[in-house]
């Protein structure tokens, strides 16, 4: 006889349910992908930009010799090198020079190269050919571009002197030698460097500006000056702010072509607040007060960023 053996049906199992995503969890990692790529950069900022800062904050609070820079013990000597600096006389007169260089340079590169920017916006031969060549001055480094001018300025042996005796209107004019005259010479070379910056970045602005507004103007028997009034310069407002403020961070710290080309003479009248701070802390060795200088210059730049920065504001509401 055979016996049939019955298997119990399997046990039927819970249907699966889709897992609901935790959205507090979901949170927490978009915010740290977020400061992962976030991340490097203020890590880059706080060494490079951060730490020197404060280093040379504290540095202007204490006394400096040549031993005590490289072995740290410098002891703080409370707003000591704050006074000095503030009573000597060369200080007011390197921050009036550095405002009058800044001011004159920003305005003559700024008129210049806008004038280059609208000449060159039209099309006719030999533009790029032309256009390139204003670009050798951007090109060259600014050392070598002071000693070349350093040569041609000269009173004696100098080009420019020579061509002006040859048209006979003096030939010996102390351009890097005299007081008067020094610091007109080194902001006429400066604006010679920073012209092609200033054109290449408005033409571009210019690039952008729509023709069709030109050809309304013209159908509406606007003239040249009206157009540019009305129409280049607001369409070119943002492009001209980005130029000023680019120009005057790279003015108000020059340094390299002051030295090659007067080292700040003669009698002082080409010092700015960057060849102070050099010769205080790399000439006189007295690092405090070429920390005191160096705030000054970090406190002005960053009190024409806020304006800048209001400004930009105010146009945005």
């Amino acid at each position: 006889m055979t016996t049939s053996t019955v298997t119990a049906p399997a046990a039927a199992r819970p249907p699966r349910t889709a897992t609901v995503p935790d959205p507090a969890r979901q949170r927490r990692r978009r915010r740290l992908t977020q400061w992962g790529f976030v991340a490097p950069a203020v890590v880059f900022m706080l060494l490079f930009f951060g730490y020197p800062l404060v280093r040379n904050v504290v540095m202007s609070f204490q006394h400096y010799t040549p031993k005590t820079f490289f072995t740290g013990d410098a002891p703080f000597n409370g707003t000591d090198n704050w006074s000095h600096v503030f009573r000597d006389a060369l200080f007011g007169k390197a921050l009036w020079h550095t405002l009058v260089f800044t001011a004159g340079s920003l305005l003559g590169q700024f008129c210049i190269g806008l004038a280059l920017a609208v000449f060159f916006n039209r099309r006719f031969p030999l533009n790029g050919v032309l256009r390139s060549l204003i670009l050798l001055p951007w090109l060259v480094p600014m050392v070598v571009s002071g000693i070349v001018w350093r040569r041609i300025l000269d009173q004696d042996t100098g080009v420019l002197n020579s061509f002006l005796d040859t048209l006979g209107l003096g030939g010996h004019t102390p351009w890097l030698t005299s007081p008067d005259m020094a610091l007109l010479a080194v902001i006429l070379v400066n604006v010679w460097i920073g012209i092609p910056f200033n054109m290449v970045i408005l033409y571009g602005g210019l690039q952008e500006i729509p023709k069709d507004l030109y050809e309304a103007a013209a159908l509406d028997g606007a003239s040249a000056w009206r157009t540019f009034r009305s129409i280049t310069l607001p369409m070119l407002r943002p492009v001209i702010t980005v130029v000023l403020v680019l120009g005057f961070m790279s003015t108000v710290k020059i340094l390299d072509l002051i030295l090659a080309l007067t080292d700040g003479g003669p009698a002082d009248a080409t010092q700015t607040l960057g060849t102070l701070t050099y010769q205080n802390s790399f000439v006189q060795l007295d690092f405090g007060a070429g920390a005191v200088v160096g705030n000054v210059l970090i406190l002005i730049s960053a009190v024409f960023a806020v304006f800048y920065l209001r400004a930009n504001r105010t146009e945005g509401k």
